[in-house]
């Protein structure tokens, strides 16, 4: 089951996934206690700054550490992700601990964590919770009830296609129903369809394994023959995605801009039942709507209607038993940990349940959680400190925007309005979310997380066609990362980010600035990346650039496309420039707007050389520091294929090479690795 949807489709975010510690202090953060606030233990001797940056600060951490069983990657932000758990599985658990009188959302936590971990009443259980579900799917006898379930259960599993409710794009003060592509139990289209690539192969063939466990589990009557049905579900998935869109198709702004009327929409796919769709999703009433791939919502409407009905019945059935395998007996769980944890992943052990369950909890009440984590963990002087720093980060950039050399005074005019109008949110939301109508109780962990999707489901359905709330928050204040709603034209910074390596009461500025000065500069840039910048000030989709200015834009981002192109993580396997460019693109000018913001607080004075290193040299030491991680080989190629970001190594070493202040500050020469000419370097913010 899963609650990916909504908001979070609009945001530009510092990096998928990553998870950090509270802010009180504990023995893995004792690393960046130095003067400094750099772990200097990590750094490799034996390797230069100028030939490569990111193994200089992080070679002998690299060297020395060994990835966790339960683990796909081990870093920084996965060592801090940790920490978070522990704490806030001290918060939950105390909540049954605690003599006070517990609010009525602090029962649903505490009911919802010990039921999911209590695996003992789940194995007893057996397949009791979801057979309604199945029952249900069993039934369905025509492609008018096939498309009634469709739209009444897509919000529960996922399904070839999906609805969400947010801002309209080009009326972003209103909210709309959205519409995209979803239906397969792979990563992406590409493990279907690129046949060449080895480690496809092989995530194929464990695909086919786990759903054959499914269905042999299940007992369902149209899975009898697990091997025949299973080929054919594989044959519907991958026709499925053979309709697809790219990940670089998708992040296109424009072209999946698509309005329409109901009416439109059953003329762009007269195959299926839009009607019976829309009334299951609770939306019949609903007359426009945003189409994001309508080719590939059109030819998936074709394979609803003539792919033959138990096919579907059997697919249904798969995807609902893998989406729920969390919530099933322990065969279901080791199933789905054998591929999504082990193959896909390279994990070698499953995480510890009470980890899972934290993972849960903050998904179905994040902000009832949020409240408990901001009032233990998040002092009021920390959002003081954020805003000015955010402060100094919008400075900077405005100074910068002015004295742009290659765009013209028209352009920057539009440019340092958009910029004026950024709405900032640190910490926390002004009113947390009211989980009152959300039923939660002891003892039943697939039907909490069941009432938990409808929860959400119904709350996103009731603002169709509504004002667009603009104090709501994409992320939870427990969540470490950073976003960009190009919506809204706002950066939001959840209060666990404030934490170590990112930012450090004890650390010089230097540090403090390459580090959450990058991220602040970060999420400012990606309202002027490549999509970002196809936004306004008032977060509409349209066009404030003159044409010459956007052709000097697009023909300097390409070049970083070009740039990232190069990079090889894996043999064979490249990382994809277009792919990752808005990522690049904000990881590149963040980390110009904050140096430049750091050498302003500077106030025309030197830094004081610390640990051996300049103020200048620190900076980038800083920003090096927080893209330490190891990563396994199935985690990597999942990343590198559909995951917006380049990898960790690249962010730090393809970033900074672009920077003239790194190459003065580290006095790089011609033989030098991470040397780049001056007229090679790619400027843009």
């Amino acid at each position: 089951m899963n609650f990916k949807f909504g908001l979070v489709h609009a945001l530009s975010a510092l990096c998928l996934g990553f998870l950090m510690a509270p802010l009180a202090h504990s023995q893995a953060l004792q690393a960046y206690d130095h003067l400094s606030g750099l772990d200097l233990k990590g750094r490799d001797s034996q390797v230069r700054a100028q030939d490569d940056l990111f193994m200089f600060m992080n070679g002998q951490w690299i060297q020395d550490t060994v990835i966790p069983k339960d683990k796909s990657s081990y870093g920084a932000f996965v060592e801090l992700a940790d920490l978070t758990d522990q704490r806030l599985k001290g918060l939950i658990q105390g909540l049954n601990d605690s003599r006070r009188v517990l609010s009525a959302d602090e029962k649903k936590v505490a009911f919802f964590y010990e039921a999911f971990i209590n695996t003992d009443k789940i194995d007893a259980l057996g397949l009791t919770p979801i057979q309604g579900l199945l029952n249900q799917i069993d039934a369905i006898k025509d492609r008018h009830e096939l498309a009634h379930f469709l739209g009444s259960y897509q919000h529960h599993f996922n399904v070839p296609i999906r609805m969400w409710v947010g801002p309209d794009d080009k009326e972003p003060t209103v909210n709309r129903v959205q519409m995209t592509q979803g239906g397969l139990g792979l990563p992406d289209r590409d493990y279907y369809l690129n046949l060449d690539e080895p480690r496809f192969q092989k995530a194929r063939e464990s695909y086919l394994i786990y759903l054959t466990q499914l269905a042999r589990l299940s007992h369902v009557s149209g899975l009898q023959e697990p091997s025949v049905t299973v080929a054919q579900v594989m044959d519907l998935e991958t026709r499925l995605a053979n309709v697809h869109w790219s990940q670089v198709e998708m992040r296109d702004a424009q072209k999946s801009y698509n309005p329409m009327t109901l009416k439109a929409l059953e003329a762009l796919a007269t195959d299926f039942d839009w009607q019976a769709y829309m009334r299951g999703a609770q939306l019949s009433r609903v007359d426009r709507l945003i189409v994001g791939q309508p080719s590939s919502v059109r030819e998936t409407a074709k394979l609803l209607a003539r792919e033959p009905l138990e096919v579907w019945r059997a697919y249904l059935v798969l995807h609902a038993l893998s989406d729920s395998a969390q919530l099933l007996p322990q065969a279901f769980r080791d199933a789905h940990f054998a591929l999504y944890g082990q193959a896909l992943s390279g994990a070698q052990v499953p995480k510890p349940r009470w980890q899972l369950g934290i993972a849960q909890v903050n998904e179905a009440l994040g902000e009832a959680v949020g409240k408990l984590y901001v009032k233990q963990y998040f002092p009021p002087e920390y959002k003081t400190e954020m805003t000015d720093l955010v402060n100094h980060l919008l400075l900077a950039y405005q100074d910068s925007i002015k004295t742009l050399p290659w765009m013209g005074e028209v352009t920057k005019k539009k440019a340092l309005e958009k910029l004026s109008k950024y709405s900032v949110k640190i910490g926390y939301p002004s009113r947390f979310r009211d989980y009152k109508a959300l039923s939660v109780g002891p003892n039943r962990a697939w039907l909490n997380t069941f009432y938990a999707e409808d929860f959400e489901w119904s709350r996103l359905v009731k603002r169709e066609g509504k004002p667009v709330d603009r104090s709501e928050w994409g992320m939870t204040p427990q969540t470490v990362n950073a976003y960009y709603n190009p919506s809204q034209n706002e950066i939001v910074f959840p209060a666990a980010i404030l934490q170590p390596p990112f930012f450090n009461p004890k650390a010089d500025a230097a540090v403090n600035y390459g580090a959450i000065g990058s991220v602040i500069g970060h999420e400012i840039s990606h309202g002027f990346d490549d999509q970002g910048s196809q936004f306004d000030g008032d977060g509409k989709l349209v066009n404030w650039w003159t044409e010459a200015d956007r052709a000097s834009f697009d023909s300097t981002t390409q070049q970083l496309i070009q740039q990232f192109d190069a990079y090889e993580p894996l043999p064979g396997v490249h990382v994809q420039g277009a792919l990752t460019l808005g990522e690049n693109i904000a990881d590149l000018s963040g980390l110009q707007i904050a140096f430049k913001a750091y050498v302003k607080s500077l106030n025309g004075n030197t830094a004081p050389e610390i640990d051996g290193f300049t103020g200048e040299q620190r900076f980038f030491l800083g920003f090096a520091q927080v893209w330490r991680e190891k990563v396994r080989e199935e985690s990597t190629m999942r990343r590198l294929t559909a995951d917006p970001h380049s990898p960790d190594m690249f962010r730090a070493n393809g970033t900074v090479v672009n920077a003239d202040a790194f190459h003065k500050a580290f006095n790089t020469q011609p033989g030098d690795k991470m040397y780049k000419a001056p007229e090679a370097r790619i400027r843009l913010w």
